[in-house]
């Protein structure tokens, strides 16, 4: 039955939108058969929500409105194939006005006449090449060459001069052309009338057709619905009334869908219970997946909240007043808006329109200015979300800062999470996976390197990251002495200058005979 029903669906226009153009005499009569052929699924639906006894389908297919009346009018007036603008003519059908009947013979015998008249002077002149044209300057004319000049009448009144020919005209001529003419403008006008009348006929069911089609619209997006939970294995949710999320194996519907199809998206679950995990704070390097977690979990409790099922194994949505997100940089230039403000104004709508039972999505907050400013200000809002009860809601903050990860042992209802990542030496493989338990690291010089950037400013930036991880612990207390430190035995020394080498080699761009000639010089320079 889901095929056949979206099969009609297939056929049906945007009514709403064509009946706003018709009350606004922007229609034109296309909209009006589309409108009609739309009208016209509506006994094929109705027979086939029949089909089985279900109370639902049965009562949705009793509650259409008549509009038989309109598909009869627009059918008995108007012809199947019309043009796309009413000034084009031939809309409505033969039979439904004397006068624009008449008027259409009239216009359309114009060919046949202008052939006879054409035939009927060259007998009369003699002049086997005469004929009959039309320009929109002259109008009809009787064209000559100039080698037949001496046969032309004294009726004939010269219009123009051509290389080689003369053109003319004669009373009869013109007096035929202004019958066309002003039977054409006159067809206009008839079915000018006729249409205008049509569209108020239509107007006046306007409130039944209405009712049609917001059934119709209705019945398209469950059916949507349906045939997604069918094809990409949604589950349905269960909506309670309690915080909490509950999700087992939640998928990115819009991602999963654009994935190569070797490829496989990797679900995430969620666990969430504003009574003893209200926060998740989730860590991680970029690329990682937390911001498509984050959207995830946003678009699942939206669909779940609008009457579909969800892309998750299972799903347990407890339900939300309100969705917030914080999500993306972006500046407002012509406002006079930057980045940090911009996301300023976002965090304080946030805080001051959230209740216990909304949900809240932040990603990257405090980024767009000074790093301690930033931190500092993440701090504090998670702290505010934490600590008051009328904006306790139920939270995912995506950070870079790994500080806020302390946060869990004040915090009673913050959780720690991170994206997690595999480490092969220099080379990190995203898992794609949100565990439990804070992230270690940010992994930027990995993810710069796998984007691109050449292998010296790698280099370089792994020289400065270590200065300052060195100057942070001797600041902490932690670090061993300057002393100690720079007592590396030879080996250690070797091995690090031949690290450094290598780690400035750009083997990407390198054929393979190049790559074992570099190994090669490596070697004998280290004396390996």
């Amino acid at each position: 039955m889901l095929k056949k029903v979206r099969t009609v669906l297939d056929d049906v226009l945007d009514i709403e939108r064509i009946l706003g153009k018709i009350s606004q005499d922007k229609a034109n009569p296309r909209d009006i058969i589309g409108l009609n052929e739309s009208l016209k699924c509506i006994p094929k639906l109705k027979e086939l929500l029949h089909l089985e006894d279900i109370k639902k389908l049965n009562s949705a297919a009793d509650s259409f409105a008549d509009t038989a009346p309109v598909v009869e009018l627009i059918s008995e007036k108007l012809n199947e194939e019309v043009p796309a603008q009413l000034q084009q003519g031939h809309v409505f059908r033969e039979g439904i006005n004397k006068e624009l009947d008449e008027l259409r013979k009239l216009a359309s015998g114009g060919k046949q006449w202008i052939a006879e008249m054409q035939e009927s002077e060259r007998e009369k002149t003699g002049i086997s090449k005469l004929k009959v044209g039309f320009n929109k300057v002259f109008g009809y004319y009787l064209e000559i060459s100039k080698i037949h000049q001496d046969k032309v009448p004294e009726t004939y009144i010269r219009k123009q001069t051509l290389v080689n020919a003369e053109r003319y005209i004669t009373a009869e001529l013109k007096e035929y052309e202004e019958k066309i003419l002003s039977a054409e403008e006159d067809i206009m006008a008839i079915e000018s009338e006729l249409f205008a009348e049509c569209c108020q006929k239509i107007l006046d069911r306007a409130d039944l057709i209405q009712i049609n089609a917001k059934l119709l619209n209705r019945l398209d997006v469950l059916t949507t619905f349906a045939h997604l939970a069918i094809q990409k294995k949604y589950c349905k949710p269960a909506l309670v009334s309690d915080a909490v999320l509950d999700i087992k194996d939640g998928r990115h519907p819009v991602v999963e869908n654009l994935l190569p199809a070797s490829d496989r998206f990797v679900g995430n679950d969620l666990k969430m219970n504003v009574d003893k995990s209200q926060i998740h704070l989730i860590t991680g390097p970029n690329m990682a997946g937390k911001s498509t977690y984050l959207r995830q979990v946003g678009l699942i409790v939206l669909m779940a909240q609008v009457g579909c099922y969800v892309p998750a194994k299972k799903a347990t949505i407890g339900m939300v007043d309100r969705l917030f997100t914080r999500v993306g940089a972006s500046d407002n230039l012509a406002g006079g808006e930057s980045t940090f403000l911009v996301e300023m104004i976002e965090a304080a709508n946030i805080l001051n329109n959230a209740t216990a039972q909304s949900l809240i999505l932040l990603d990257e907050i405090g980024r767009g200015t000074a790093t301690f400013d930033g931190l500092s200000l993440a701090w504090a809002i998670t702290e505010y979300l934490h600590n008051h009860k009328a904006v306790a809601a139920r939270t995912l903050f995506a950070t870079h800062y790994h500080e806020l990860t302390e946060l869990e042992h004040t915090l009673e209802r913050l959780q720690n999470h991170h994206a997690a990542v595999k480490e092969f030496g220099d080379q990190i493989v995203f898992l794609k996976k949100i565990m439990p338990g804070p992230g270690d690291k940010s992994y930027g010089i990995h993810v710069a390197r796998m984007a691109g950037l050449p292998g010296s400013i790698i280099s370089r930036a792994k020289d400065i990251l270590n200065h300052h991880l060195e100057e942070s612990m001797d600041q902490s207390g932690t670090s061993i002495s300057p002393e100690a430190s720079k007592q590396l035995s030879m080996f250690e020394q070797q091995e690090a200058k031949f690290k450094k080498d290598l780690d400035e080699v750009d083997v990407d761009s390198m054929t393979p005979i190049q790559a074992l000639q570099k190994l090669d010089e490596l070697k004998k320079k280290h004396g390996l």
